[in-house]
C-alpha cells in the first residue's frame, strides 16, 4: 500500500489494530481504491500469515482456505438465493460440498469487501440484513483518490518505477507538467485507472521520461479553466473513452479501470446515454 496520507495512515492503523484478531471484516469502497490490498495487509499481519489467502468470487466456500485468509470480493453480487449459505458457513465454521451430504468444518479468517451500497440493498431486499452485519464486525472504508489527491505523486512514482522495471526502461522522473496533471484529475476509476494510465505512458515512453497522453486526462480545453465541475470532468471523460472504444460500455470499463456493472451505474448517475457515445 504506497502513500503518505492521513486517510492511508488512518487505514494502516485499523488494519494493525484488527490483524490481530480473527473477527470478520468488511471493506467498503469504489472499485480501483484498494480492497484487496487492504484484506491482503491484514492477511500478512495475522499470527497465521504463512497459510492460503483465497480469493473467491461466490458464496462456496473451498477447502484450500482451511486455517488460512478467505476473502469474498464483491460480496455484494452473491445472489440472493446464495446468501443463507454464506451466512450458515459463516455462523456454524462448516460448509457442505456441491451434492455432497457430510458437514465440513473449516477454521477461516473472512474477510469481505465490496463496491456496492449493502446499507440500500438491505432496504431493497437485496441483500440480507443478518447477513451483513455478520460480516460488519470490523468495517474499513477505502477512500477514492480524489478524496486523497496527495498520493497521487507517490502512486505515479511507484507505478513508474514498476512499470519501468518491468519493460526494462530507464525513466529517470516524471515531469512537472505531467505531474500536475495527474494531480488534478480527479480519477474515476480510483488508484486503478492511476496505474493503467501511468503503464500506457511507459509503454509510450522513448526516453528517460513517461510520454503521458495528457489529453486524456484533461477537460475539454474550449471551456475556460475552472468552468468545469467535478462531475462535468468526469463525464466528459468517460464519454472521451466510450467513443474511443467505440461505445462499447467493456473496452470503456476496462479503459477506466473499473467493472462494466460500476460503469454503468456512473453513466446513469452522469447522465450519459446512448447517443453521447458515438
Amino acid at each position: 500500500m504506497v502513500g503518505n496520507s492521513a486517510a492511508l495512515r488512518r487505514i494502516l492503523r485499523q488494519v494493525e489494530v484488527v490483524a490481530s484478531t480473527d473477527a470478520n471484516v468488511l471493506i467498503l469502497g469504489e472499485t480501483g481504491t484498494g480492497k484487496e490490498l487492504v484484506a491482503r495487509a491484514i492477511h500478512r499481519l495475522r499470527p497465521r500469515r504463512s497459510l492460503p489467502f483465497v480469493i473467491l468470487n461466490c458464496a462456496a466456500i473451498p477447502t484450500g482456505a482451511h486455517q488460512g485468509t478467505l476473502f469474498l470480493d464483491e460480496v455484494g453480487d452473491i445472489p440472493l438465493d446464495l446468501q443463507p449459505k454464506l451466512l450458515r458457513a459463516l455462523q456454524e465454521k462448516s460448509f457442505e460440498r456441491l451434492g455432497g451430504t457430510r458437514t465440513i468444518p473449516i477454521d477461516v479468517r473472512l474477510i469481505a469487501a465490496t463496491n456496492r451500497n449493502l446499507t440500500q440493498m438491505m432496504g431493497d431486499k437485496l441483500f440480507r440484513s443478518d447477513l451483513y452485519y455478520g460480516l460488519k464486525v470490523f468495517p474499513i472504508t477505502t477512500p477514492p483518490l480524489r478524496d486523497h489527491p496527495e498520493d497521487i505523486a507517490v502512486l505515479a512514482r511507484h507505478f513508474t518505477q514498476k512499470y519501468a522495471r518491468k519493460m526494462n526502461k530507464q525513466i529517470e522522473k516524471i515531469p512537472l507538467e505531467t505531474m500536475r496533471a495527474l494531480e488534478s484529475w480527479p480519477w474515476p476509476g480510483n488508484v486503478r485507472e492511476l496505474e493503467n494510465f501511468i503503464e500506457r505512458a511507459v509503454i509510450l515512453s522513448r526516453g528517460p521520461n513517461p510520454r503521458a497522453p495528457l489529453a486524456k486526462i484533461r477537460p475539454d480545453a474550449s471551456q475556460p479553466a475552472g468552468s468545469s465541475t467535478l462531475a462535468q470532468v468526469e463525464r466528459e471523460h468517460i464519454i472521451r473513452v466510450l467513443r474511443e472504444t467505440g461505445g462499447v460500455v467493456s473496452s470503456a470499463a476496462a479503459r477506466l479501470g473499473m467493472p462494466r456493472t460500476t460503469l454503468n451505474a456512473l453513466m446513469r448517475k452522469l447522465g450519459i446515454s446512448r447517443k453521447d457515445r458515438s
